[in-house]
């Protein structure tokens, strides 16, 4: 790596936004606003605007919330009353419901009848629904879950699949004040009351199964042991996918949106809970994590209208299944008045170009998927600029994780050259971005654009001292509106205290391994748990991902490095071949001389493993850490939660690994 005091000469970046591009986006007009009300800089473009958002938090946060027309019924007493981390307050005294914010829409006449949601199954045809029939589906629905006796502060669930019902529930949720929470039909029965028993919801909506691959798929089973084993459910709510009959005792989605009333939005405190996320629970019961209705509003609205640069006329599509945060982040599209593309199926039915289809079909202007997704395209020579219109397309976003430069290769030829290609980071924890995309500033190979606003993002050593072009842990110094307000069931906060704050106490340790470059922009290398370090030298597992899944031989890798008890070290890599590769000592030798060539000859794995398959969580991360565990002979039953893996029977080969080295 090139030290920061010897920069290496700046490669040109990959795509700049032009002059009528920067003088258009929203963040340039929020800026000059911001200059002009609270004094924020009018000139040095983003650079200065974000050091001004995190140098002056309090006034940036109250500008955006003035921007935005933030509607607190109740005034507030102050931004940012205590900045204590964990436990910052923010708006003290106000009240605010941020599905009154998200239904907004609706009261303007000349806009109640455009498309508020469009859903698209795998045949691909989008239904739209005006945010008139929003508006009155939630109204309705609300009222029903009142007369339910659904109360401020009440668990409503969801299990279901990413459709406009789905929407439609949550919205309805937060206007009564109760605190949404969902799981998508594809987890089993305990990966759901995993999750669901530690909240105790008193209102479940779900499906009868779903479609998934051109199949369909009966989760009516489930959905009885879901009921056995949530004994706190005062009403079970049936939302026929499949065209079955409600079981016993269930209500019928159609009925209790039949109504037409004005939707009451109750005005809770700034900092009531609005929804449980959680953690994907690989070695233990799922963190519960509770954010708040303000925390969210602000924290989506800064993101989504500044950011992605979004607003009334755009179309936001992003593959998501309602167990991600993606799609609490994707339902937050109609804050700004967008219209929400969900898209409910497979991400490659019936081909792997499906998502191209998907954004040709709904006129998407954001297009967000998965880096995974994006590399998946390549590898199977897909052509979505010559396939598909994707003229409507501005921004191609990416997570999960980082996008390889290959990645932001092949978007930039097989899409178009005029692209934004925006690889965005963040967590479930703050359900945001810490940083990615910039509508203003230009795209780097393999690079996140910049620290998002407001978000005091840096790199830090292990003596806690801040580093540029260096790889080092990525830590937030000043409190986000959307941290959680506490993960549920922690009644003295020490679960969340240990998992962000724990090795710099007050400050956000989130757990990845970043660079901050001397131009500002922003390098991910992979979780900080599971890093690689070889006579001291430390790696990310994600740039050895990129180096490895570029041979067109393998379709996934997984790398893990032990610490053995003789102070040794084994770094096995473990490679799910392509179809018709063989793990020849020809192929071996190719893989080491890749990483030996691309990534430093400290890093070639003492041993290169074929595997039948590399386990993931529900949401499609790399399992790392379980694995490692395994690989140290811990059992199976201690080392990973099955209830949070795609694949159990996957893990029986590490496991067995383990056993024949043991």
């Amino acid at each position: 790596m090139t030290s920061a005091a010897n920069p290496a000469p700046q490669p040109a970046p990959l795509w700049q936004p032009d002059s009528d591009r920067i003088a258009g986006a929203r963040i340039t007009r929020f800026q000059a606003w911001a200059a002009d009300r609270y004094g924020a800089p009018a000139e040095g473009g983003y650079p200065a605007l974000h050091r001004w958002s995190v140098t002056e938090l309090d006034t940036f946060w109250q500008a955006v919330a003035a921007w935005f027309d933030i509607r607190f019924s109740s005034p507030y007493e102050a931004v940012l009353a205590d900045r204590t981390m964990p436990g910052a307050q923010w708006f003290p005294g106000a009240t605010v419901n941020y599905a009154e914010h998200a239904l907004r829409t609706a009261e303007d006449p000349a806009r109640a009848g455009d498309p508020a949601l469009l859903h698209v199954d795998e045949s691909q045809e989008p239904v739209g629904i005006s945010w008139s029939e929003l508006r009155r589906q939630v109204g309705s629905l609300a009222a029903e879950l009142r007369a339910l006796g659904v109360r401020p502060g009440d668990r409503v669930s969801g299990y279901l699949p990413n459709v406009p019902q789905a929407v439609t529930a949550l919205l309805a949720a937060a206007a009564v004040g109760a605190v949404w929470t969902s799981c998508a039909p594809d987890f089993g029965a305990r990966s759901v009351l995993d999750r669901f028993q530690q909240v105790e919801p008193v209102v479940l909506f779900t499906v009868d199964g779903y479609r998934y691959g051109g199949k369909r798929h009966d989760r009516t089973d489930v959905v009885a042991e879901l009921r056995r084993e949530l004994p706190t459910l005062r009403a079970v709510v049936h939302i026929p996918l499949l065209g079955t009959p409600a079981p016993e005792g269930a209500l019928e989605w159609s009925a209790l949106t039949a109504g037409d009333q004005e939707p009451v939005f109750e005005q809770v405190p700034f900092d009531h809970p609005l929804w449980v996320l959680y953690s994907s629970g690989t070695t233990g019961l799922p963190k519960a994590i509770v954010q708040s209705q303000g925390g969210i509003l602000l924290e989506h609205f800064k993101q989504l209208g500044l950011h992605c640069d979004l607003g009334p006329g755009d179309r936001f599509f992003w593959y998501t299944s309602t167990g991600w945060m993606m799609w609490n982040f994707l339902v937050s599209g109609l804050l700004t008045g967008t219209t929400v593309v969900l898209y409910d199926g497979s991400p490659g039915y019936p081909d792997t170009g499906a998502q191209w289809g998907v954004a040709e079909r709904t006129g998407a202007t954001l297009f967000g998927t998965s880096a995974a997704y994006v590399m998946a395209c390549r590898k199977a020579g897909v052509h979505p600029g010559r396939d598909f219109d994707l003229s409507r397309v501005t921004c191609v976003a990416t997570t999960g994780s980082p996008l390889p430069p290959d990645g932001f290769r092949w978007l930039h030829d097989e899409v178009r050259e005029d692209l934004w290609i925006a690889s965005v980071s963040g967590g479930t924890d703050v359900c945001s971005c810490f940083a990615g995309a910039v509508p203003t500033l230009p795209v780097h190979i393999g690079e996140l654009q910049a620290p998002c606003l407001g978000t005091d993002l840096q790199a830090w050593d292990a003596q806690g001292a801040p580093v540029i072009g260096e790889v080092g842990e990525l830590v937030v110094t000043n409190p986000m509106p959307s941290m959680p307000i506490r993960f549920w069931n922690d009644p003295d906060g020490s679960r969340y205290r240990d998992s962000y704050f724990d090795m710099f106490p007050g400050v956000w340790r989130h757990g990845d391994w970043i660079t901050l470059t001397d131009h500002g922009s922003v390098i991910i290398h992979g979780r900080s748990d599971s890093t690689l370090n070889r006579q001291g030298v430390r790696m990310g597992s994600a740039d050895i991902y990129e180096v490895v899944e570029r041979l067109p031989e393998i379709r996934e890798s997984l790398v893990i490095g032990l610490e053995e008890p003789d102070g040794g070290y084994w770094m096995p890599l473990f490679v799910h071949l392509a179809e018709g590769a063989v793990l020849d000592e020809a192929l071996r030798t190719k893989i080491k001389q890749a990483i030996r060539e691309q990534l430093s000859p400290r890093h070639v794995p003492d041993e290169i493993i074929e595997a039948p398959g590399v386990p993931h969580t529900l949401t499609g991360k790399r399992i790392e850490v379980p694995v490692k565990r395994l690989l140290q002979g811990t059992a199976l039953d201690k080392a990973v939660n099955p209830g949070s893996v795609d694949n159990l029977d996957l893990l029986r080969f590490y496991e067995d690994i383990a056993r024949k080295r043991g």
